[in-house]
């Protein structure tokens, strides 16, 4: 068990966010002990109503989050713990989420999983790269129904430019930094969707499904 019992020494959580933005804080592992996490999590543990993400969570923050929410949904491949495990009817609009390799998966589960937990139908095509143009295509009645796609890809980052030439939604570009060396470690993919010559491709920061995920549901969000 921690010795610290006090939140307020590690973190000033927003417990009012979704109330006024509409979307809750996230609690982003990395940098913080896992004793710093459980705190955080015996904290949210009272607040039910606040849906709380535990992102790119190790095993031992993981371990530490459980013991104080043994109920809180994890995902080991994404790296992510939910709280409550269960997430909300989903309202707005569909998100699709596409990863180009199986090597993307973490990234894209952590789109996906943000995508569903902040309200919307959310769903994941895998292994659909350009290595094999005859898989992004066998896709497209599912491209075409989403209100937004989130593409995850790293080597050459091609991806997003031909999902964006073949869908009329918006599509959220995921650098990841799956790669040999001149991927530069997400770089050049990055670099790649940045210059995409097709419109309507947003692009978040290397390895990013959280903000991707994000993005996409506010995308897709029901307007008043």
């Amino acid at each position: 068990m921690t010795e610290l019992t006090d939140v307020a020494a590690v973190a000033d959580l927003d417990l009012g966010r979704a109330a006024r933005r509409g979307y809750p804080e996230a609690v982003y592992c990395p940098g913080k002990s896992p004793d710093q996490a459980a705190v955080i999590a015996a904290a949210v543990r009272e607040r039910p109503d606040v849906t709380t993400l535990f992102t790119r969570a190790t095993a031992a923050h993981a371990a530490a989050v459980l013991g104080e929410l043994p109920e809180a949904h994890h995902d080991t491949t994404a790296g992510l713990l939910a709280w409550p495990p269960t997430p909300p009817l989903p309202t707005g609009g569909p998100v699709l989420v596409v990863a180009a390799g199986t090597s993307d998966l973490p990234v894209a589960r952590e789109a996906l999983l943000t995508a569903r937990y902040l309200g919307r139908a959310a769903d994941l095509i895998v292994d659909v790269g350009v290595a094999g143009l005859q898989r992004i295509l066998g896709q497209l009645p599912a491209l075409r129904a989403a209100h937004a796609v989130v593409v995850a890809a790293g080597m050459d980052g091609a991806l997003p430019s031909v999902v964006a030439g073949l869908v009329s939604a918006p599509v959220v570009a995921v650098p990841t930094s799956v790669g040999y060396g001149a991927a530069f470690g997400g770089l050049a993919p990055l670099l790649a969707m940045l210059n995409s010559c097709a419109p309507g491709v947003a692009v978040v920061n290397i390895d990013n499904g959280y903000g991707a995920g994000h993005l996409a549901a506010q995308i897709t969000a029901v307007r008043s």
